[in-house]
């Protein structure tokens, strides 16, 4: 029983200096190389890393296998074995994470163009789900294999898994319809995180995909979640695909007598002074008539769709000022003659 206590204690005591001693040398060679961000990401390792430390050297203790089996207790010994192999799993995942994780860190800072950076992203991001998904099943698999009924049932299950494959596949049709074109959306480059989209009319940005939905941040900050299947099989615009700049556009409704030339003026002088114009195109021209007004067309670039909302917000407000304070008699009104 003493070297069954001591034993017991130098476990845990090498699980907490091996968990010490690796947060150290990740911590100075974290140090020794700033620019390489996958060492303080391989820091959050170390909760999983002291857990297989310590299941693999309580099963490699002597002094308590001894005892377990002469108590006839195997069922301690499969569950150091089931908290081994998970916590392998789950060292494995957060390994792949960091790696990754760091990845797309050392990219962002070698690359300038926004478009590619959000299609690595996603591109990763996926990558990421879909390998972590893999090890899970994968230390599932491994740790079903340890009981020995599931290994008495293998050769049945090996003969009818055709069978259930096809079950399978019928009865999670959608689930898997969905898994492929998160594949699809994640290489294909359609939508990336960060674009501006519109699905059903609603305009939003991409917050987060995942294998199976996508979820849209709208203006008004609610969360549209979506399927990833509709992205492959509906139509959708995408307004930040290859460029993030878009063009804004005011209507105005004007009467006949608006001194276009002069509201033309007065729209570039307060776009000078706009900050959110990125200075590239704009214009104003007069598109329709009715028999009382006019149709008068402002448009102007910005750098984002964010910008380009509140541009076109703000000129909207600003050239109707200008026409009520100089000209109010060119603001629409509904004219009546006596009878």
């Amino acid at each position: 029983m003493p070297w069954l206590l001591i034993s017991l204690l130098a476990t845990v005591a090498a699980t907490l200096a091996v968990g010490w001693i690796v947060d150290q040398a990740l911590q100075r060679t974290a140090a020794r190389h700033p620019s390489a961000p996958v060492w303080p990401l391989l820091r959050r390792c170390r909760i999983p890393l002291q857990l297989t430390v310590a299941s693999a050297l309580l099963l490699a203790n002597k002094p308590l296998q001894r005892i377990l089996r002469t108590a006839g207790d195997d069922g301690a010994h499969h569950l150091l074995l089931l908290l081994l192999i998970a916590s392998l799993g789950w060292l494995t995942v957060r390994v792949v994470a960091a790696a990754l994780e760091a990845l797309l860190s050392r990219y962002e800072t070698r690359v300038d163009d926004p478009a590619r950076i959000q299609r690595v992203h996603t591109q990763i991001s996926m990558l990421r789900r879909v390998v972590s998904a893999l090890i899970v099943v994968v230390t599932v698999a491994v740790m079903l294999l340890t009981f020995s009924a599931m290994r008495t049932v293998g050769a049945s299950l090996l003969a009818s898994a055709g069978l259930i494959g096809i079950v399978a596949g019928i009865a999670a049709q959608s689930t898997l319809g969905n898994f492929f074109a998160g594949l699809q959306i994640a290489f294909s480059d359609t939508v990336r995180i960060g674009d501006t989209v519109v699905v059903d009319g609603q305009q939003g940005t991409v917050e987060e995909i995942t294998l199976t939905y996508l979820v849209v941040r709208l203006w008004d900050y609610r969360r549209l979640v979506v399927p990833v299947s509709y992205f492959v099989n509906k139509p959708f615009e995408n307004w930040t695909r290859r460029d993030p700049g878009l063009l804004a556009a005011v209507l105005l409704h004007l009467d006949h007598t608006t001194p276009v030339d002069e509201l033309r003026t007065t729209l570039r002088a307060r776009l000078d002074r706009h900050p959110l114009w990125d200075g590239a195109e704009w214009a104003l021209q007069v598109t329709d008539t009715t028999p009382s007004t006019i149709v008068v067309r402002a448009t102007m670039t910005a750098r984002t769709p964010d910008d380009a909302a509140q541009l076109r917000f703000d000129i909207r407000e600003q050239l109707i000022a200008h026409l009520r304070d100089e000209h109010p008699h060119t603001l629409p009104r509904l004219r009546t003659t006596d009878s």
